[in-house]
């Protein structure tokens, strides 16, 4: 007999399946999958398709051909990305330009189309205003002291918001220059 001690213990750990590398069809029924779920860019999606393309030549030409065909059937767009992303970044995050720009590039999206998209998006925005409502959403309180006014300058910078905009909201709030100069 057996103590249960001395029973071969069942492994929690599941074997990964190793997927089969997919070919031009199998690539674009994978692509359009991902993209029905959420838009991304051209670059986040030849990154996608990498991990399950065909390795070497075959796989990279593979992804040329889905790319490009899914620009002709207009699915894939980077400005559309830029401009969509753009402007729920800043309707419904209250996010500043700068914040938008560092993240569109993050994404792969070309400097060029960038800087057209964003630069629609905020023309004729007050970024004062924007910022004014980037701290209600948040529910930011006047901060009390030193360190919490430095947290949240750094806050509204990490936002996108200029420095000239943080100082205004600051002394806004009664928060004077010098109380952040350092001694020396």
């Amino acid at each position: 007999m057996i103590a249960d001690f001395e029973t071969p213990m069942k492994s929690n750990y599941q074997k990964t399946k190793t997927r089969e590398p997919l070919g031009e069809a199998g690539l674009f029924d994978y692509a359009t999958a991902a993209l029905g779920r959420r838009m991304r860019t051209e670059r986040e999606l030849r990154r996608l398709m990498a991990l399950r393309a065909v390795p070497g030549e075959a796989g990279a030409q593979a992804m040329d051909a889905v790319v490009l065909r899914l620009k002709e059937l207009r699915y894939l767009s980077d400005v559309r990305f830029a401009a969509t992303y753009t402007r729920v970044r800043k309707e419904d995050h209250k996010l500043g330009r700068r914040r938008v720009e560092q993240d569109l590039a993050a994404k792969g999206v070309p400097r060029g189309i960038v800087a057209k998209q964003v630069g629609e998006a905020y023309a004729d925005v007050d970024e004062l205003k924007l910022a004014r409502e980037y701290v209600e959403r948040k529910r930011m309180a006047k901060p009390e002291g030193q360190k919490e006014q430095a947290r949240a300058m750094g806050r509204l910078l990490r936002a996108g918001f200029s420095s000239a905009t943080v100082w205004k909201l600051l002394r806004e709030w009664g928060v004077e220059a010098e109380e952040f100069e350092t001694e020396q």
